[in-house]
């Protein structure tokens, strides 16, 4: 008899596996390429196509079910997720980082896109279905975890190494008081620059930057910036970043333009659009604070520091707007480099913020960093090899040659469409999220934009409490609370609360927008049950996807369906923008709302097995 392995030995640690990667492509690639100094177009354009095999990922779905087993695929790819992460780490500090990083980008996307087929596979295979729904919320929580992981830990950690190889760190302190006199846009005169005594250091003109929130003439401060920005180019502290052009092609407007999307946009906006008075949003922008920065004496002969600055601790609502990387050497280190600091428009209370500067080695950072990932998934495939049960079920399909794959390959689509009422349940896959599709969208639009604007004109700041943690813990609570009371009554019984509970929640965001309250307490509860009723609700749509897996080929079919949910979330965000401008935010979220019928009747139409995800008594399960 097989030994018992319980679920807790490996769900958490499969589903961190699951998320690292992930956000390690996503988000942990766009900040050490910002930090490398590469531009902002080539980092947007390079990194958005990374999330490609993700996209595709049930193209090659069914290899996965048709070879080996989905144990060995996980502890494979695990392997194979490692030696990417060690291929970064290796090429960090090579003249040509930027193509030799992307290349082991891609084999980490690839080699995690197939590890997330193998992983929801093995979930399938390894738990009865009471266990499956237990845990579903275990189990994103986890990932959501990793997420934190990637983007809170390592961040920290590549900048505690920034700081611990460099100099000793420039702090900038950033008050906004209401008290405060207007600042001027003045750029303070370079001062006659003499050599200092001791280490090389970084001196600075002001360490305390203190902002009035008053507003300026918008047009006024464009010149000024760009005039901070020519002298920091002049000097050589910033690369001339090559201009995107856009060919403008007069009046030449599309077919689909003329005829149908003008068209369409001013009936429905003369018939369904919310009459508000046309109010300029916002027509000055937030007051800004300049500092200056150079270097002690000169470094070396052709010794590079580049000073890094970024948000340290407190609150977002102010920000660098320039002077984010800096680059000294024996040329320039006695020119002052200019940093400017901006307040949220919106802000209008007393704040304060601290910003660091890093001048440590940032290659040598970042490779670390990376070498601990590999480090770390070398770790999870031993640990995953002597801890992943061995279900009788995950078996490699039999006869496999040459010959048979494309047969087998075509076979698991047609299979999946075959299912008894397939119809039905992409119809579900597609519009379940079709309310939530559209609202996600526009949330932290509708919480940024001015009241004039028909928002409710938070700063960036509390819209990263409200929606950023409040939000979070919410989703997480919701996610765990569904997948125990799922467990115990089972699919059937829960589908239509949880349908109601993510739905109905939706209600929240057409109060906010009428009664555009500014109390944040009201705000944040509001926020919290949305997100709780989206955590709660969602775990019915993954049971489902789970449920109408089940079969011989479950790991594709699996994969299959979540390409439909993700169809089913691009699709209505593609429009959502479009139809809010239209409508107004009042008229938007009751539009959110009456699309809560289609997500309704997708699931009038669902035939559910009673007893899948229900507790059985006495009953052992693959697992043990």
């Amino acid at each position: 008899m097989p030994k018992k392995t319980s679920p807790w030995s490996w769900i958490p640690s499969l589903y961190l596996a699951q998320g690292l990667p992930y956000v390690a492509v996503m988000t942990i690639s766009v900040i050490m390429y910002k930090r490398m100094g590469i531009s902002n177009t080539d980092i947007a354009l390079y990194t958005s196509w990374l999330y490609l095999p993700w996209v595709i990922k049930p193209l090659w779905s069914p290899f996965v079910d048709l070879l080996k087993t989905k144990r060995w695929w996980i502890v494979t790819m695990q392997l194979f997720i490692g030696a990417g992460f060690a291929g970064i780490a290796f090429m960090i500090p090579v003249p040509f980082f930027f193509q030799a990083t992307l290349a082991f980008f891609w084999l980490l996307a690839f080699s995690s896109a197939t590890h997330d087929i193998a992983a929801d596979g093995f979930y399938m295979l390894a738990l009865d279905s009471n266990n499956q729904a237990k845990f579903v919320g275990i189990r994103s929580t986890f990932y959501r975890i990793a997420t934190i992981m990637g983007q809170g830990v390592l961040i920290i950690l590549a900048g505690f190494l920034e700081t611990a190889t460099g100099m000793e760190p420039l702090k900038f302190k950033v008050d906004a008081m209401p008290d405060y006199a207007q600042t001027s846009m003045v750029i303070e005169p370079a001062n006659d620059v003499q050599s200092l005594e001791g280490d090389l250091r970084f001196v600075t003109g002001n360490q305390t930057i203190q902002i009035g929130v008053s507003g300026l003439n918008k047009d006024s401060l464009q010149v000024f910036l760009s005039a901070v920005e020519e002298l920091n180019r002049q000097n050589g502290f910033v690369e001339l970043e090559q201009a995107v052009v856009n060919q403008q092609t007069g009046n030449n407007e599309s077919w689909w333009t003329n005829y149908v999307s003008q068209p369409l946009g001013s009936w429905i906006k003369n018939t369904f659009g919310e009459k508000r008075e046309e109010v300029e949003e916002l027509a000055f922008a937030g007051n800004v604070g300049v500092t200056s920065v150079w270097l002690s004496k000169s470094p070396d002969s052709g010794e590079q520091i580049i000073l890094n600055t970024s948000l340290s601790t407190g609150d977002k609502s102010i920000s660098l707007v320039r002077g984010e990387r800096l680059v000294f050497d024996e040329t320039n280190w006695n020119k002052p480099a200019y940093l400017v600091f901006q307040l949220d428009p919106k802000l209008a209370s007393a704040t304060s913020s601290e910003f660091k500067g890093l001048s440590g080695n940032i290659a040598f950072a970042w490779s670390v960093t990376f070498f601990l990932l590999a480090g770390l998934f070398v770790l999870f495939s031993v640990y995953h090899r002597f801890f992943l049960p061995k279900p009788d079920s995950d078996g490699a399909a039999v006869h496999v040659t040459a010959g048979t794959i494309l047969k087998d390959f075509a076979q698991t689509f047609v299979s999946f469409f075959k299912k008894p009422g397939v119809g039905k349940a992409i119809f579900f896959m597609l519009t379940f999220r079709f309310s939530e599709a559209q609202a996600l969208k526009l949330i932290s639009p509708f919480l940024l934009d001015s009241r004039e604007a028909g928002g409710l004109g938070l700063t960036t700041g509390e819209v990263g409490l409200v929606y950023g943690t409040i939000g979070i813990i919410a989703l997480t609570l919701g996610g765990i609370i569904g997948g125990l009371v799922a467990a115990k009554g089972g699919l059937k019984k829960w589908i239509w609360p949880m349908t109601l509970s993510m739905l109905l929640t939706i209600a929240t965001f057409v109060y906010l927008s009428f009664s555009q309250t500014d109390n944040l307490l009201l705000i944040n509860i509001c926020i919290f049950i949305e997100q709780f009723g989206y955590g709660f609700g969602f775990t019915a749509y993954m049971l489902y996807l789970i449920y109408f897996s089940e079969g011989e080929l479950k790991t594709a079919h699996y994969a299959i369906c979540t390409g439909f949910m993700a169809l089913g979330m691009m699709l209505p965000g593609m429009f959502a923008g479009w139809l809010q401008e239209l409508l107004g935010y009042n008229h938007f979220f009751i539009w959110v709302m009456i699309c809560c019928i289609v997500p309704v009747v997708a699931v009038m139409m669902l035939k559910i097995d009673p007893e899948y995800g229900k507790a059985k008594k006495n009953l052992k399960t693959e697992s043990e």
